[in-house]
């Protein structure tokens, strides 16, 4: 007895659930015979289940037989929203680069004029490490991240960011003029991924990929950070690709 109320139960919110998603896909209203139709369901079984869901605000009922979907579920979203965080989203993710790179992965997030690293992966090799605490700070124009938050700012953005910090240089190959950061914007928005060649540390590369939220905002970067010698440009699709999966794992749909 128990076993066929629980079976009823899931049948129940798996014709919801369909009843749901077809009123997700249309722009407007939906009547109720399209919706039966789009969902294998009989009318008057769609019916019941409607007025379920008008009364729990999860649909409106527009007019006699017309609905779409409720405001409740506004709500709802934007309490997932609210709590998602992007760190736990992103950590199962940057332990696969690492296990494929053997590197150090980190998430970084911006503060005003510079990124602040939020988590990481250590590299665990025995050899030459590359340690990025979290909780640090750099310049945005010096890191792979970094020129992905000026590349979302625009061309004016650009030209404020250096007019505030006059574009300080840290290594010899810190780009240093807005007309190099341009061109090397310009490249990063081609090819989907921005790279740190040397520019913060010398013997220090990294390669970072844009991870963005359900309304497309950027909200962070994944990079992978190693010593010159042992960086492959080959990942640069594996970190494209990683930060497009935690982009995914929070909503984005781009």
């Amino acid at each position: 007895m128990a076993t066929s109320e629980s079976k009823n139960s899931i049948q129940v919110i798996e014709r919801m659930t369909r009843l749901l998603d077809a009123l997700a896909a249309h722009p407007e209203t939906a009547t109720l015979k399209q919706l039966a139709q789009e969902t294998g369901l009989h009318p008057s079984t769609a019916h019941r289940i409607l007025t379920a869901l008008v009364h729990d605000r999860l649909a409106e009922r527009i007019d006699q037989g017309n609905y779409r979907l409720g405001i409740r579920l506004l709500e709802l979203g934007n309490l997932v929203k609210a709590r998602i965080s992007v760190r736990e989203h992103a950590l199962p993710f940057m332990r696969k680069l690492h296990a494929a790179t053997a590197e150090a992965v980190n998430l970084s997030v911006r503060h005003d004029d510079e990124i602040v690293y939020v988590e990481r992966t250590s590299a665990g090799r025995a050899m030459m490490r590359v340690v990025n605490i979290v909780g640090a700070r750099a310049p945005l124009h010096i890191t792979a991240v970094g020129k992905l938050f000026l590349m979302d700012d625009g061309p004016d953005g650009l030209l404020a960011y250096a007019e505030r910090t006059r574009l300080p240089s840290y290594t010899r190959n810190t780009l240093t003029s807005v007309a190099a950061l341009e061109k090397e914007l310009d490249r990063i928005t081609k090819q989907g991924y921005a790279l740190d060649n040397e520019e913060a540390e010398l013997g220090v590369r990294c390669i970072g990929a844009a991870v963005r939220d359900d309304t497309g905002a950027l909200v962070a970067g994944l990079s992978v950070s190693a010593p010159a010698e042992r960086m492959k440009t080959a990942w640069a699709g594996l970190v494209r690709d990683t930060a497009q999966e935690i982009s995914r794992s929070i909503g984005y749909r781009g």
